[in-house]
């Protein structure tokens, strides 16, 4: 029963990690969805990504996370509908989420606008016994503190944009903050500012800055990216490809690179590898992400193309 507790106590402290963090990308900046029901995409039809994380590869039970997300918006009713689904895996628990979002987008004058979203999520947990090992027999009754769980909450969002700037702020599991019944669902608030320009250079620029809360617990991330269009080549007739590349770090000793390129007008592939320089690092190789983004046609009008 000692050693059943141990590992009970080590798997909840990695769920821990990961739950106070809200499972959340690496490169979230590349869709500023997954943090944010009022992340509005409107120069295209729809968009989906797929992205997978291996963390702290290396170590044994690190969480192995999916994410997938599609946002399709409404013209006529200035309105997005998103859908986010993740599933998380490590030790021998596993969790999957899947959030329905709305946003509604307000045009103003001069180029302002404004982005209101509302999320609602249900969160599914369920801990394999398979991956338990008991000592006696008489440890069974053990098992009943591994019973699957649901559990629902709510995320709110809001982004204000004019010309190349961008500030939004979030919560996600809003009802975390009146109840601590799932500590899987710790609530989470992100404030952030981004700025990217958007010329006919070759190179462009982007910066972005996020405070990141989570319980009792602070994180600060910094970025930098460049995008690059490679011209096309003489006698052929070829559109500019973009390719991006940054770098970012995150307090708490974190430090990351970010390489994205354009495999076609509406398909991009990223690659986002971050290392902890902290004592983590001894067992670990860092953590590894896959994104690729589809869009799906481009609009003819577009209020946030700056992006």
């Amino acid at each position: 029963m000692k050693k059943l507790i141990i590992i009970l106590s080590l798997n909840c402290l990695f769920v821990l990690m990961v739950a106070q963090s809200n499972i959340r990308l690496n490169n979230y900046w590349a869709n500023l969805h997954y943090i944010n029901p009022s992340a509005v995409y409107d120069k295209y039809m729809a968009v989906f990504s797929i992205a997978a994380s291996k963390q702290w590869y290396g170590f044994s039970g690190a969480p192995t996370t999916f994410f997938a997300s599609g946002t399709t918006y409404i013209d006529n009713m200035h309105s997005q509908i998103g859908l986010v689904l993740v599933q998380d895996k490590i030790g021998f628990t596993s969790t999957t989420s899947i959030d329905l979002s709305y946003a509604y987008s307000i045009q103003f004058q001069n180029k302002w606008q404004l982005h209101l979203g509302l999320g609602l999520n249900n969160l599914s947990t369920y801990y394999d016994p398979a991956q338990v090992n008991l000592i006696t027999d008489a440890d069974n009754n053990a098992y009943q503190y591994l019973k699957s769980e649901n559990n629902f909450n709510a995320d709110l969002g809001m982004e204000v944009l004019y010309k190349s700037l961008k500030v939004g702020i979030s919560s996600q599991n809003v009802f975390s903050m009146f109840s601590h019944v799932d500590f899987h669902q710790t609530n989470t608030n992100f404030l952030y500012v981004r700025y990217r320009d958007n010329t006919d250079n070759v190179v462009n620029m982007g910066y972005g800055i996020c405070g990141i809360q989570y319980s009792n617990m602070f994180q600060m991330e910094v970025n930098a990216t460049s995008y690059l269009k490679i011209p096309p080549i003489a006698g052929l007739n070829m559109k500019p490809e973009l390719i991006d590349v940054g770098l970012f770090y995150r307090t708490g000793s974190e430090i990351g690179l970010v390489f994205g390129f354009e495999l076609s007008e509406s398909l991009h592939l990223s690659y986002t590898y971050n290392y902890h320089v902290g004592g983590i690092s001894r067992s670990s190789l860092g953590t590894n992400e896959l994104m690729l983004t589809y869009n799906l046609s481009k609009r003819n009008v577009c209020h946030s193309c700056w992006y």
